[in-house]
């Protein structure tokens, strides 16, 4: 055998869901992978506290270890794998691994989100790659969509339905006309939502995901903490049946864009006309669009999660480094899609400066006038109107729900709009606001 064909030693660190996927994934395509990557590539050993599991699921030549920093930093590991998950830990264990001169390869987008930055100057100055594309949309290869092949354009704006159990949730209540709390114990029940489901309903898991997106596609640094993040916990079944009737659907939205004095990235729950393909992706699926300055509208679509799809992307990533191995550092792709001295130090808009349209939705006491005072309210903040609808009451109740759409307005006008609209004495409870979002241009 020749050196060119030695064998890639990979420490794999957590055999679980993932990790049990890629163990699966690199057995069954072993040929084609070699063929690809021009050496095989070997689990050589796997760092595990349930050492049965890694037996059962690892086995025969594989080394298998409790002590994860003994595999990160074994000397005949050439690549590591990071797929312990959390912050702690798995950023000694990355961190452990760059200075021993190990390339890694995470599917850790917690990690990447909040310390990427600091990864990434300690890989550089090793001269090693971490790779990390199973960290967004599971087995849909975004980071190297906009890393390279999108290398020509300028993007100009991202919107991602990046969370299959937010999605999932969103789909049964708009389906089934249920609320948020039933929708959830059905996710829980098919295994689709975890016990406790702050990270997916909250909005952080897609906000890591957009907030990764956003540095490669704008040559910025990650600024997860500069995020504006609303879940879906406190979205109506009728706020849902109401879009659907004006023509759109609720989907949990991941936006960054470029704009005129800074860089938005959010993360909330938003109005997109039926009609854009984006909004007829339901269930666990995830997609991203993507639209760029060359191309125009990109949208890429498939499974955000689970063992193979996520596998997928980790086996692509351990092909790209083994082809890497021998390559000039000051010649790989870089971690951030542009040159580390390019990297821009562009603001992130807070969410009171970002631009978009609102659907609103008022409880108000049945009288003359009421709409004639919500109007003027929304002039005097220079909102226009695009549709409004008044929901007749049933016999005997005294307050009427007004749905209005807005066109496009800085936030801190709608702010200031809604306080007022909310100070009315005509006022029967809080205004609910949605953002809308056309993502045709």
């Amino acid at each position: 055998m020749n050196s060119t064909m030695k064998p890639v030693n990979v420490g794999l660190l957590g055999i679980g869901t993932v990790g049990g996927g890629t163990f699966a994934v690199l057995a069954r395509n072993r040929e084609e992978i070699t063929r690809r990557a021009g050496r095989p590539i070997r689990i050589a050993a796997v760092a595990e506290v349930e050492e049965g599991r890694a037996e059962a699921l690892a086995g025969g030549d594989v080394r298998i270890s409790n002590d994860a920093f003994a595999v990160a930093t074994d000397p005949e590991i050439d690549i590591v794998v990071e797929l312990i998950g959390g912050v702690t830990v798995a950023k000694d264990l990355i961190m452990a691994a760059i200075e021993q001169g190990k390339h890694v390869v995470t599917a850790n987008k917690a990690l990447i989100a909040h310390h990427g930055n600091e990864i990434f100057a300690a890989a550089q100055r090793k001269g090693v790659i971490v790779a990390f594309e199973a960290a967004v949309a599971g087995g849909i290869p975004i980071i190297k969509m906009l890393r390279e092949g999108l290398t020509a354009n300028r993007i100009e704006w991202i919107a991602g339905i990046i969370n299959g159990t937010t999605n999932y949730i969103l789909s049964e209540m708009r389906e089934k006309g249920i609320s948020f709390e039933k929708a959830l114990v059905e996710a829980q029940a098919l295994g689709y939502a975890e016990a406790d489901p702050t990270f997916d309903v909250e909005g952080i898991d897609a906000a890591h995901k957009l907030t990764i997106m956003s540095a490669i596609a704008f040559g910025i640094p990650m600024q997860f903490s500069k995020a504006y993040i609303e879940g879906i916990s406190n979205l109506a079944a009728e706020d849902i049946a109401y879009a659907e009737e004006l023509g759109f659907r609720v989907k949990l939205l991941g936006i960054t864009r470029r704009a005129e004095d800074g860089i938005e990235l959010r993360v909330h729950p938003t109005l997109i006309p039926v009609r854009r393909l984006i909004a007829n992706v339901d269930g666990v699926t995830n997609a991203v669009l993507v639209k760029g300055d060359a191309v125009g509208h990109t949208l890429h679509y498939g499974r955000g999660a689970g063992a193979e799809p996520t596998a997928s992307a980790v086996v692509a990533d351990l092909v790209d480094v083994t082809r890497m191995l021998t390559s000039d550092p000051e010649h790989r792709v870089p971690h951030l899609a542009f040159q580390p001295d390019h990297v821009a130090d562009i603001p992130i808009l807070p969410i009171e400066a970002v631009r978009t349209a609102y659907y609103l939705r008022l409880q108000v006491f049945d009288r003359p006038g009421v709409v004639a005072e919500v109007s003027r309210i929304l002039a005097e903040h220079g909102i226009s109107i695009r549709a409004m609808t008044q929901k007749v009451p049933p016999e005997g109740v005294n307050t009427a729900t007004i749905i209005l759409l807005t066109r496009d307005i800085i936030e801190r006008e709608m702010l200031g709009a809604i306080a007022e609209m909310e100070a009315l004495e005509s006022s029967a409870g809080p205004v609910t606001k949605i953002r809308v979002e056309e993502l045709g241009n």
